[in-house]
Protein backbone atom coordinates (compact mmCIF):
# COMPACT_ATOMS: atom_id res chain seq x y z
CA UNK A 1 0.00 0.00 0.00
CA UNK A 2 2.86 2.38 0.78
CA UNK A 3 4.44 1.66 -2.60
CA UNK A 4 1.11 2.07 -4.33
CA UNK A 5 0.34 5.43 -2.70
CA UNK A 6 3.78 6.93 -3.36
CA UNK A 7 3.97 5.57 -6.92
CA UNK A 8 0.51 6.82 -7.87
CA UNK A 9 1.20 10.24 -6.33
CA UNK A 10 4.46 10.49 -8.28
CA UNK A 11 2.89 9.39 -11.56
CA UNK A 12 0.02 11.87 -11.14
CA UNK A 13 2.54 14.63 -10.48
CA UNK A 14 4.51 13.64 -13.59
CA UNK A 15 1.33 13.63 -15.67
CA UNK A 16 0.20 17.04 -14.38
CA UNK A 17 3.64 18.59 -14.96
CA UNK A 18 4.00 17.02 -18.40
CA UNK A 19 6.87 14.74 -17.41
CA UNK A 20 10.02 15.19 -15.33
CA UNK A 21 11.46 18.63 -14.88
CA UNK A 22 14.56 18.17 -17.01
CA UNK A 23 17.56 20.32 -16.20
CA UNK A 24 19.54 22.37 -18.68
CA UNK A 25 21.70 19.28 -19.33
CA UNK A 26 18.74 17.54 -21.00
CA UNK A 27 16.49 20.22 -22.42
CA UNK A 28 19.16 22.61 -23.68
CA UNK A 29 19.63 26.17 -22.55
CA UNK A 30 21.86 28.44 -20.51
CA UNK A 31 22.43 28.11 -16.78
CA UNK A 32 23.87 31.27 -15.20
CA UNK A 33 25.08 31.65 -11.64
CA UNK A 34 25.08 35.13 -10.08
CA UNK A 35 26.55 36.15 -6.76
CA UNK A 36 25.03 39.12 -4.92
CA UNK A 37 26.58 41.30 -2.24
CA UNK A 38 23.70 40.29 0.04
CA UNK A 39 20.84 37.76 0.02
CA UNK A 40 19.48 37.60 -3.55
CA UNK A 41 15.93 38.97 -3.97
CA UNK A 42 14.67 35.77 -5.62
CA UNK A 43 11.03 36.86 -5.91
CA UNK A 44 12.00 40.15 -7.56
CA UNK A 45 14.48 38.41 -9.86
CA UNK A 46 11.81 35.98 -11.00
CA UNK A 47 9.30 38.79 -11.55
CA UNK A 48 11.56 41.00 -13.69
CA UNK A 49 12.93 38.10 -15.75
CA UNK A 50 9.43 36.75 -16.45
CA UNK A 51 8.73 40.05 -18.19
CA UNK A 52 12.08 40.36 -19.95
CA UNK A 53 12.50 36.84 -21.33
CA UNK A 54 10.30 35.10 -23.94
CA UNK A 55 9.80 32.06 -21.65
CA UNK A 56 9.75 31.84 -17.88
CA UNK A 57 13.23 31.06 -16.47
CA UNK A 58 14.04 28.80 -13.55
CA UNK A 59 15.34 30.79 -10.59
CA UNK A 60 16.79 28.95 -7.61
CA UNK A 61 18.44 30.35 -4.52
CA UNK A 62 21.56 28.58 -3.27
CA UNK A 63 21.52 27.42 0.36
CA UNK A 64 24.44 27.78 2.71
CA UNK A 65 24.96 31.54 2.77
CA UNK A 66 26.76 31.90 -0.57
CA UNK A 67 24.37 34.71 -1.68
CA UNK A 68 24.15 33.00 -5.06
CA UNK A 69 21.25 32.38 -7.40
CA UNK A 70 21.06 30.14 -10.47
CA UNK A 71 19.03 31.18 -13.51
CA UNK A 72 18.16 28.75 -16.27
CA UNK A 73 16.84 29.94 -19.63
CA UNK A 74 15.66 27.95 -22.62
CA UNK A 75 16.52 28.64 -26.23
CA UNK A 76 15.95 27.11 -29.63
CA UNK A 77 19.47 27.83 -30.92
CA UNK A 78 22.77 29.41 -29.97
CA UNK A 79 21.64 32.86 -31.00
CA UNK A 80 18.57 32.75 -28.75
CA UNK A 81 20.59 31.45 -25.82
CA UNK A 82 23.22 34.17 -26.20
CA UNK A 83 20.49 36.77 -26.44
CA UNK A 84 18.84 35.46 -23.25
CA UNK A 85 22.17 35.65 -21.42
CA UNK A 86 22.61 39.28 -22.40
CA UNK A 87 18.98 40.05 -21.55
CA UNK A 88 19.46 38.72 -18.02
CA UNK A 89 22.60 40.83 -17.54
CA UNK A 90 20.93 43.98 -18.92
CA UNK A 91 17.84 43.42 -16.75
CA UNK A 92 19.99 43.02 -13.66
CA UNK A 93 21.88 46.21 -14.51
CA UNK A 94 18.64 48.18 -14.82
CA UNK A 95 16.92 46.66 -11.79
CA UNK A 96 19.61 46.16 -9.16
CA UNK A 97 22.51 48.41 -10.16
CA UNK A 98 22.83 52.19 -10.29
CA UNK A 99 24.63 52.80 -13.59
CA UNK A 100 26.51 56.05 -13.95
CA UNK A 101 26.65 57.72 -17.36
CA UNK A 102 29.80 56.87 -19.28
CA UNK A 103 31.03 54.36 -16.69
CA UNK A 104 31.37 50.59 -16.76
CA UNK A 105 30.52 48.01 -14.12
CA UNK A 106 33.80 46.91 -12.53
CA UNK A 107 32.29 43.80 -10.90
CA UNK A 108 31.27 42.38 -14.29
CA UNK A 109 34.12 43.66 -16.47
CA UNK A 110 36.69 41.37 -18.02
CA UNK A 111 40.43 41.79 -17.75
CA UNK A 112 40.71 43.17 -21.28
CA UNK A 113 37.90 45.69 -20.68
CA UNK A 114 39.40 46.98 -17.45
CA UNK A 115 42.85 47.31 -19.03
CA UNK A 116 41.62 49.13 -22.14
CA UNK A 117 39.27 51.47 -20.27
CA UNK A 118 41.74 52.30 -17.49
CA UNK A 119 44.76 53.27 -19.60
CA UNK A 120 43.71 56.85 -20.46
CA UNK A 121 42.26 57.72 -17.00
CA UNK A 122 45.54 56.63 -15.43
CA UNK A 123 47.49 58.97 -17.69
CA UNK A 124 44.99 61.73 -16.95
CA UNK A 125 45.56 61.26 -13.22
CA UNK A 126 49.32 61.37 -13.61
CA UNK A 127 50.03 57.66 -13.36
CA UNK A 128 52.79 56.73 -15.81
CA UNK A 129 52.76 52.98 -16.34
CA UNK A 130 53.99 50.63 -19.08
CA UNK A 131 51.76 48.07 -20.76
CA UNK A 132 53.31 45.09 -18.90
CA UNK A 133 52.92 46.96 -15.61
CA UNK A 134 49.30 47.79 -16.47
CA UNK A 135 48.59 44.15 -17.33
CA UNK A 136 49.96 43.01 -13.96
CA UNK A 137 48.10 45.73 -12.06
CA UNK A 138 44.77 44.79 -13.67
CA UNK A 139 45.40 41.07 -13.09
CA UNK A 140 46.15 41.73 -9.41
CA UNK A 141 43.00 43.85 -8.97
CA UNK A 142 40.75 41.25 -10.59
CA UNK A 143 42.39 38.48 -8.57
CA UNK A 144 41.59 40.49 -5.43
CA UNK A 145 38.01 40.98 -6.64
CA UNK A 146 37.50 37.28 -7.39
CA UNK A 147 39.09 35.92 -4.19
CA UNK A 148 36.74 34.85 -1.36
CA UNK A 149 35.04 36.26 0.60
CA UNK A 150 34.45 38.83 -2.17
CA UNK A 151 34.15 36.17 -4.91
CA UNK A 152 33.55 38.67 -7.68
CA UNK A 153 31.66 41.37 -5.77
CA UNK A 154 33.36 44.33 -4.09
CA UNK A 155 31.30 47.01 -2.40
CA UNK A 156 33.77 49.91 -2.64
CA UNK A 157 36.53 50.66 -5.14
CA UNK A 158 38.58 51.85 -2.19
CA UNK A 159 38.97 48.20 -1.16
CA UNK A 160 41.41 47.85 -4.06
CA UNK A 161 43.91 49.97 -2.12
CA UNK A 162 44.93 46.69 -0.48
CA UNK A 163 46.34 45.55 -3.84
CA UNK A 164 50.08 46.28 -4.26
CA UNK A 165 50.59 49.13 -6.73
CA UNK A 166 47.11 50.62 -6.31
CA UNK A 167 47.83 54.18 -5.23
CA UNK A 168 45.29 56.91 -4.46
CA UNK A 169 45.77 58.15 -8.04
CA UNK A 170 44.86 54.70 -9.36
CA UNK A 171 41.77 54.60 -7.14
CA UNK A 172 40.80 58.05 -8.50
CA UNK A 173 41.14 56.72 -12.06
CA UNK A 174 38.98 53.75 -11.12
CA UNK A 175 36.29 56.04 -9.71
CA UNK A 176 36.36 58.07 -12.92
CA UNK A 177 35.89 54.98 -15.08
CA UNK A 178 33.85 52.41 -13.19
CA UNK A 179 30.87 51.95 -10.89
CA UNK A 180 29.98 48.87 -8.85
CA UNK A 181 26.91 46.68 -9.39
CA UNK A 182 25.83 44.58 -6.37
CA UNK A 183 26.17 41.33 -8.32
CA UNK A 184 28.64 39.34 -10.41
CA UNK A 185 28.13 36.75 -13.12
CA UNK A 186 30.03 33.77 -11.72
CA UNK A 187 29.57 31.20 -14.46
CA UNK A 188 27.61 30.38 -17.60
CA UNK A 189 26.93 26.83 -18.75
CA UNK A 190 25.53 26.37 -22.24
CA UNK A 191 23.96 23.21 -23.69
CA UNK A 192 22.45 23.17 -27.17
CA UNK A 193 18.94 21.70 -27.58
CA UNK A 194 20.21 18.88 -29.82
CA UNK A 195 22.88 17.92 -27.30
CA UNK A 196 20.34 18.07 -24.48
CA UNK A 197 17.96 15.74 -26.33
CA UNK A 198 20.78 13.29 -27.06
CA UNK A 199 21.88 13.32 -23.42
CA UNK A 200 18.31 12.58 -22.29
CA UNK A 201 18.09 9.65 -24.72
CA UNK A 202 21.44 8.24 -23.63
CA UNK A 203 20.56 8.61 -19.94
CA UNK A 204 17.33 6.61 -20.32
CA UNK A 205 19.12 4.04 -22.47
CA UNK A 206 21.93 3.64 -19.92
CA UNK A 207 19.43 3.02 -17.12
CA UNK A 208 17.47 0.44 -19.13
CA UNK A 209 20.62 -1.34 -20.30
CA UNK A 210 21.85 -1.54 -16.72
CA UNK A 211 18.57 -3.17 -15.68
CA UNK A 212 18.65 -5.57 -18.63
CA UNK A 213 22.22 -6.62 -17.85
CA UNK A 214 21.32 -7.30 -14.22
CA UNK A 215 18.26 -9.30 -15.28
CA UNK A 216 20.42 -11.54 -17.49
CA UNK A 217 23.03 -12.02 -14.77
CA UNK A 218 20.53 -12.91 -12.04
CA UNK A 219 18.58 -15.21 -14.35
CA UNK A 220 21.86 -17.03 -15.08
CA UNK A 221 23.15 -16.98 -11.49
CA UNK A 222 19.84 -17.87 -9.81
CA UNK A 223 16.59 -18.41 -11.75
CA UNK A 224 14.73 -16.22 -14.18
CA UNK A 225 11.98 -15.42 -11.67
CA UNK A 226 14.60 -14.07 -9.27
CA UNK A 227 15.88 -11.81 -12.02
CA UNK A 228 12.40 -10.55 -12.80
CA UNK A 229 11.73 -9.88 -9.12
CA UNK A 230 15.00 -7.97 -8.68
CA UNK A 231 14.45 -5.84 -11.77
CA UNK A 232 10.85 -5.07 -10.81
CA UNK A 233 12.07 -3.99 -7.36
CA UNK A 234 14.72 -1.72 -8.88
CA UNK A 235 12.19 -0.26 -11.33
CA UNK A 236 9.95 0.35 -8.33
CA UNK A 237 12.82 2.28 -6.65
CA UNK A 238 13.57 4.33 -9.77
CA UNK A 239 9.96 5.24 -10.48
CA UNK A 240 9.35 6.32 -6.89
CA UNK A 241 12.56 8.41 -6.82
CA UNK A 242 11.67 10.18 -10.08
CA UNK A 243 8.12 10.68 -8.78
CA UNK A 244 9.42 12.25 -5.57
CA UNK A 245 11.55 14.62 -7.67
CA UNK A 246 8.38 15.63 -9.51
CA UNK A 247 6.43 16.06 -6.27
CA UNK A 248 9.13 18.40 -4.92
CA UNK A 249 9.50 20.10 -8.33
CA UNK A 250 13.23 19.35 -8.51
CA UNK A 251 15.26 19.24 -11.70
CA UNK A 252 16.68 16.01 -13.09
CA UNK A 253 20.16 16.62 -14.47
CA UNK A 254 23.21 14.46 -15.19
CA UNK A 255 24.14 14.22 -11.51
CA UNK A 256 20.67 12.83 -10.74
CA UNK A 257 21.06 10.21 -13.47
CA UNK A 258 24.38 9.26 -11.86
CA UNK A 259 22.57 8.95 -8.53
CA UNK A 260 19.84 6.76 -10.09
CA UNK A 261 22.44 4.42 -11.59
CA UNK A 262 24.19 4.29 -8.22
CA UNK A 263 20.84 3.50 -6.63
CA UNK A 264 20.21 0.68 -9.12
CA UNK A 265 23.48 -1.00 -8.18
CA UNK A 266 23.05 -0.42 -4.45
CA UNK A 267 19.49 -1.74 -4.30
CA UNK A 268 20.38 -4.71 -6.49
CA UNK A 269 23.25 -5.60 -4.15
CA UNK A 270 20.89 -5.74 -1.16
CA UNK A 271 18.45 -7.87 -3.12
CA UNK A 272 21.18 -10.31 -4.21
CA UNK A 273 22.28 -10.80 -0.59
CA UNK A 274 18.74 -11.83 0.40
CA UNK A 275 18.29 -14.05 -2.67
CA UNK A 276 21.59 -15.79 -1.98
CA UNK A 277 20.51 -16.57 1.58
CA UNK A 278 17.17 -17.89 0.27
CA UNK A 279 19.05 -20.23 -2.06
CA UNK A 280 21.31 -21.47 0.76
CA UNK A 281 18.32 -22.13 3.01
CA UNK A 282 16.51 -23.96 0.21
CA UNK A 283 19.44 -26.38 0.01
CA UNK A 284 19.44 -26.92 3.78
CA UNK A 285 15.67 -27.17 4.24
CA UNK A 286 14.26 -28.89 1.20
CA UNK A 287 10.93 -29.86 2.80
CA UNK A 288 10.16 -26.43 4.30
CA UNK A 289 7.59 -24.11 2.78
CA UNK A 290 9.12 -21.42 0.56
CA UNK A 291 7.25 -18.73 2.53
CA UNK A 292 9.00 -19.81 5.74
CA UNK A 293 12.36 -20.02 3.99
CA UNK A 294 11.99 -16.48 2.68
CA UNK A 295 10.92 -15.14 6.07
CA UNK A 296 13.90 -16.73 7.79
CA UNK A 297 16.29 -15.59 5.06
CA UNK A 298 15.10 -11.99 5.32
CA UNK A 299 15.43 -12.06 9.11
CA UNK A 300 18.94 -13.58 8.93
CA UNK A 301 20.14 -10.78 6.62
CA UNK A 302 18.14 -8.00 8.24
CA UNK A 303 20.85 -6.81 10.63
CA UNK A 304 23.37 -6.68 7.79
CA UNK A 305 20.89 -4.76 5.61
CA UNK A 306 20.00 -2.25 8.33
CA UNK A 307 23.59 -1.60 9.38
CA UNK A 308 24.91 -1.25 5.83
CA UNK A 309 22.04 0.91 4.62
CA UNK A 310 22.00 2.92 7.85
CA UNK A 311 25.67 3.84 7.61
CA UNK A 312 25.33 4.73 3.93
CA UNK A 313 22.23 6.77 4.69
CA UNK A 314 24.05 8.80 7.37
CA UNK A 315 26.86 9.55 4.90
CA UNK A 316 24.48 10.65 2.16
CA UNK A 317 22.43 12.66 4.66
CA UNK A 318 25.59 14.57 5.59
CA UNK A 319 26.18 15.30 1.89
CA UNK A 320 22.57 16.44 1.53
CA UNK A 321 22.72 18.77 4.54
CA UNK A 322 26.27 20.12 4.20
CA UNK A 323 27.40 19.30 0.65
CA UNK A 324 26.23 22.57 -0.88
CA UNK A 325 24.11 23.28 -3.96
CA UNK A 326 26.27 21.36 -6.43
CA UNK A 327 25.60 18.04 -4.66
CA UNK A 328 22.08 18.84 -3.50
CA UNK A 329 20.07 17.00 -6.20
CA UNK A 330 22.54 14.11 -6.29
CA UNK A 331 22.40 13.56 -2.54
CA UNK A 332 18.62 14.08 -2.42
CA UNK A 333 18.15 11.30 -4.99
CA UNK A 334 20.34 8.97 -2.94
CA UNK A 335 18.62 9.84 0.35
CA UNK A 336 15.26 8.91 -1.16
CA UNK A 337 16.71 5.98 -3.10
CA UNK A 338 18.48 4.32 -0.17
CA UNK A 339 15.31 4.39 1.94
CA UNK A 340 13.15 3.04 -0.88
CA UNK A 341 15.83 0.61 -2.10
CA UNK A 342 16.32 -0.97 1.33
CA UNK A 343 12.57 -1.23 1.81
CA UNK A 344 12.02 -2.79 -1.62
CA UNK A 345 14.73 -5.44 -1.17
CA UNK A 346 12.78 -6.79 1.82
CA UNK A 347 9.17 -6.02 1.02
CA UNK A 348 9.01 -6.05 -2.80
CA UNK A 349 11.62 -8.35 -4.37
CA UNK A 350 11.19 -11.40 -2.10
CA UNK A 351 7.36 -11.31 -2.07
CA UNK A 352 7.40 -11.25 -5.90
CA UNK A 353 9.34 -14.52 -5.86
CA UNK A 354 6.83 -16.00 -3.42
CA UNK A 355 3.87 -14.74 -5.45
CA UNK A 356 5.29 -16.24 -8.65
CA UNK A 357 5.97 -19.51 -6.80
CA UNK A 358 2.39 -19.72 -5.57
CA UNK A 359 1.00 -19.02 -9.03
CA UNK A 360 3.25 -21.57 -10.68
CA UNK A 361 2.66 -24.15 -7.92
CA UNK A 362 -1.03 -23.92 -8.67
CA UNK A 363 -0.16 -25.01 -12.21
CA UNK A 364 2.18 -27.75 -10.98
CA UNK A 365 5.33 -25.93 -12.14
CA UNK A 366 6.62 -24.11 -9.10
CA UNK A 367 8.79 -26.81 -7.55
CA UNK A 368 10.81 -27.65 -10.67
CA UNK A 369 11.54 -23.97 -11.30
CA UNK A 370 12.13 -22.60 -7.81
CA UNK A 371 13.36 -25.60 -5.90
CA UNK A 372 14.34 -28.52 -8.11
CA UNK A 373 16.50 -26.68 -10.63
CA UNK A 374 18.22 -24.65 -7.91
CA UNK A 375 18.80 -27.53 -5.49
CA UNK A 376 18.59 -30.92 -7.17
CA UNK A 377 17.35 -31.74 -10.68
CA UNK A 378 15.85 -34.94 -9.29
CA UNK A 379 13.31 -33.12 -7.12
CA UNK A 380 9.68 -32.73 -8.11
CA UNK A 381 6.54 -31.42 -6.41
CA UNK A 382 4.42 -33.77 -4.36
CA UNK A 383 1.34 -33.50 -2.23
CA UNK A 384 2.34 -30.46 -0.21
CA UNK A 385 5.98 -31.56 0.01
CA UNK A 386 9.10 -32.15 -2.05
CA UNK A 387 9.98 -35.83 -2.56
CA UNK A 388 13.09 -37.49 -3.94
CA UNK A 389 13.24 -39.14 -7.32
CA UNK A 390 16.01 -41.69 -7.34
CA UNK A 391 18.47 -42.90 -4.71
CA UNK A 392 19.20 -40.92 -1.57
CA UNK A 393 21.89 -38.33 -2.01
CA UNK A 394 21.38 -38.16 -5.78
Amino acid sequence: MASLVITVAGLISLAVRGGPRWGIDFQGGTLMTYKFSGPPPVAEIRAVLDKALPSAPTVQNFTGGENQVSIGTEGADNTALTKNRQTVLDTFEKTFAKPEAGKLDFNNSSRETVRDQLRDPLVKNGVLISDPQLDKLVADMLSFRNTPPRSGVIADLGQLSAVPGVTPAVVKALHDTFYLAPFNLQSTDFVGPKVGKDLRTYAVRATLLALAGMLVYIAFRFEWIYGVAAVVAVLHDTIITVGVFSLFNKEIDLTVIAALLTLVGYSMNDTIVIFDRIRENLRLNRRERLEDVINRSVNQTLSRTVMTSGLTFLTILALFLFGGPVLHNFSFALVVGIIIGTYSSVFVASPIVLYAHDKMEARGKAAPVLAASSVNPGLKPGAGKVVRKGPAGA
